[in-house]
């Protein structure tokens, strides 16, 4: 079960890595090869999910005329930025918060104003299978006179920890020291199509990132 909720006051936040890759070392360090002892791999891991802004959902162009495209017809542009987060794994539900500020420039120095923009939080699992999605606002204020104005907003998500854990013997063909001489010395256990179905089942991502329109997904892709 995959709960996901974004609180009135909006913010956001960005947790370990790159948008959509969650790999067997989560939010901690990536595998290493351990030689002392006997060769082996140190796989280490957590069940918080990865908070990432997915490719060009994170910044957002609005025109003015709207049906313009023309370089000078931009009103704002935002961009989401300080994405952090903090993850509670302590029980059988492991909850992360994301926080982000979301930075804009306006075309024209005048009265204070207010802009709402869309974004949106979704957890995904295994790279790929959308299990929840929730829509936001949030609201970037210009002080009057000024051309930057900034806002923030926070999503968050549950997920069971039971879903995002290992199995014990994925576990071990992974964590198992490796001598020279041993018949799967030179295998990498992620190479292992079981292995890696496992690891990819059980790894989560909380994502953020402006709800865009399909004309200005196109227009950030082109840009």
């Amino acid at each position: 079960m995959i709960a996901i909720s974004l609180p009135s006051r909006k913010t956001m936040i960005l947790t370990c890595g790159a948008a959509a890759m969650a790999t067997v070392a989560g939010c901690a360090r990536d595998n290493e090869i351990e030689l002392a002892g006997g060769v082996g791999i140190t796989a280490t891991r957590t069940a918080c999910p990865a908070v990432a802004v997915p490719l060009h959902t994170g910044d957002i162009t609005l025109f003015d005329p709207q049906t313009s495209r023309d370089a000078r017809a931009i009103d704002v542009v935002a961009t989401i930025t300080n994405v952090t987060s903090q993850c509670n794994d302590s029980g059988d539900k492991v909850y992360q918060l994301a926080n982000f500020d979301v930075v804009a420039t306006r075309r024209d120095a005048g009265p204070a104003r207010t802009v709402t923009l869309p974004y949106y939080a979704t957890v995904l699992q295994g790279g790929t299978a959308v299990v929840a999605k929730r829509l936001g606002n949030v609201a970037v204020t210009f002080a009057e006179g000024q051309t930057r104005g900034t806002g923030r907003a926070q999503a968050s998500a549950y997920v069971d920890r039971a879903a995002a854990t290992l199995p014990a013997d994925i576990q071990e063909r992974i964590t198992r020291k490796r001598r020279p001489g041993d018949q799967d010395a030179a295998i990498d256990p992620l190479s292992l199509p079981e292995v890696r179905a496992a690891v990819q089942r059980a790894s989560f991502e909380l994502l953020v990132g402006f709800q865009l329109t399909q004309e200005q997904l196109e227009y950030n892709v082109r840009r």
